[in-house]
Formats: structure tokens, sequence, C-alpha cells
């Protein structure tokens, strides 16, 4: 299935795409996708539903994040290799781990606020997952049986305070609006591959980063699996898992950074379609 929240910002409603891609409102049997909808019992319940019977939802309703009451928002850096060299970091022996701060989850195409006095905020397209089930010290092999699904994602960052700021990561990831989820949450039935899916950016109109997940140096069963040994994941979690080449601060002989107006789309496959105006 594909699930998604609509309606404002804060005040989202359960909704799932049928099979013809219109948007349909569960909210008469479903209260919010929280984390107790989860789990792959509530996720077949979910799959039963004959969704043309469901109403459908009014076209350019505004789409939230496709998760509600996430715990954690975990990120993964330099987890493609040209990224990493255009960053001028070396080549990670594991993976970097990051939080984004939960104030930072918006819709696809929420309007992305420009931190005040912000020269170099940026771009990065990732596969977005969430987890389904409790993971402590999960094995590689199993990893993947604790994921709810996958989502499309956007972590947007802001360099100077990333890395002139005297902290970690933390502190460039965190602003209101750096973190877009969706349009919608492919449930793991639906994408038993996590490895294959296409990635494309374009800020207004020109394509800044195009790859695919198959180019990661640690794959989504592998973060799963080594972030479940020093923390227990949560069902609600969600991962973002690294970006490939293309971002701002890697452009030659400059860098380039976003400014008010300036327009993403990103495209991510059968995750579906992201676009955001800086405000």
């Amino acid at each position: 299935m594909k699930l998604l929240r609509h309606g404002p910002a804060g005040a989202e409603r359960p909704g799932a795409l049928d099979a013809q891609g219109q948007a349909r409102d569960l909210s008469l049997l479903v209260p919010d996708f929280t984390p107790d909808w989860l789990s792959p019992e509530r996720l077949g319940a979910l799959a039963a539903i004959d969704l043309d019977r469901m109403p459908k939802v009014s076209a350019g309703t505004r789409l939230g994040p496709p998760v509600a009451g996430v715990r954690q928002f975990i990120g993964i850096g330099l987890n493609y290799r040209q990224h990493a060299l255009e960053a001028g970091q070396e080549i990670p022996q594991e993976p970097v781990v990051f939080t984004k701060a939960l104030g930072s989850i918006a819709g696809p195409d929420d309007d992305v606020p420009l931190p005040e006095g912000s020269l170099a905020t940026d771009w990065e397209i990732e596969l977005g997952l969430v987890i389904g089930t409790p993971a402590r010290m999960v094995s590689v092999a199993d990893a993947l049986s604790h994921v709810a699904g996958y989502c499309l994602a956007n972590d947007i960052s802001e360099r100077d305070w990333q890395f002139k700021r005297n902290g970690q990561w933390g502190k460039g990831k965190g602003f209101d609006g750096f973190g877009p989820l969706g349009p919608w949450l492919v449930t793991r039935d639906e994408l038993p591959d996590p490895q294959a899916v296409p990635l494309e950016l374009a800020v207004n109109g020109q394509v800044c980063q195009r790859s695919s997940t198959a180019d990661m140096i640690f794959p989504v069963a592998f973060i799963v699996s080594y972030l479940s040994t020093f923390m227990t994941l949560m069902p609600g979690d969600v991962i973002v898992t690294g970006t490939p080449q293309g971002v701002g601060l890697g452009m030659k002989p400059n860098p380039v950074f976003l400014g008010r107006g300036d327009v993403m789309t990103l495209d991510g496959g059968p995750l579906g379609r992201q676009r955001q105006r800086v405000v």
C-alpha cells in the first residue's frame, strides 16, 4: 500500500492511494498512522480495505508527512562514495550517524523557511524508512523485517551550522521544515528491494542529483542492524539513509546554495515526488 496523510499541518487525516492513483480518506477506520498502526498485523488489516469504497480526497489537498508520532529522526551521513568525496570527507568505515529535530519534519510540498542569515542552505535527496516493530541487536538478515515501509526524504542542511558552529551535524539539520517526508509511505511488501530506488533532485528545473540507492556504501539492512546494536529502534522511528553526489556544497568551482524563491523538485520513482519552495 501507499499510505498518506492529508489536510492542514497539525490536523492531518490518514489515507491511502488506490490503484488508479486517487487518494482516499481512511479516517472513518483509522485514527491516524501513529506507531501502533505500523505493525505487520495492522498493516495487513489496512491492505484488506476496499479503497474504492472510501471517500476521495479532493484534488489539491495538502499532503503531510506520511506518519505521525515519530519518536526518533535519525540520519546517516556520507553514505554514497562520490558524495563523501565532493564534501571533502574521508570514506567512512562505519555509518556516520546524526539526529534531526522532530520539528524539522514537514510535508512533501511544504514551503521551506530559510533560516535567518543563512548563506549555505543545501539540498539532499534521500531514501527514508520507517520502523514498524522494535529492533534491538538484529542481524542484517532479519533487519528489513522490522521496517514498515519507505518514503522519499529531503535532508535539507545548513552547512555553516553543520560544519562551522563548533558542534555536531544536528545543528545544521534541525531547522523547521528541514525534513520533508512523503508524499506517501510505501509498505515493505510493495518495495522488496530498497537498493533499487532511483533518486533525482532538481533546483529551479536544473537536475543536480541523479543516482540510485544501489550506490549506497552501507545498504538499508546493514544500517538498521548497525543502529540496533547501540539503540533500540522503535515503531515510528524515521531513518534517512544518505544522499548521492550533486549537493550544492560540492559544486565546482564554487558551492551553490539555496535562496528565497528557489524551488526544489524531487523524484523517487515508486516513492513519489516532492516540491518545495524556499521562503
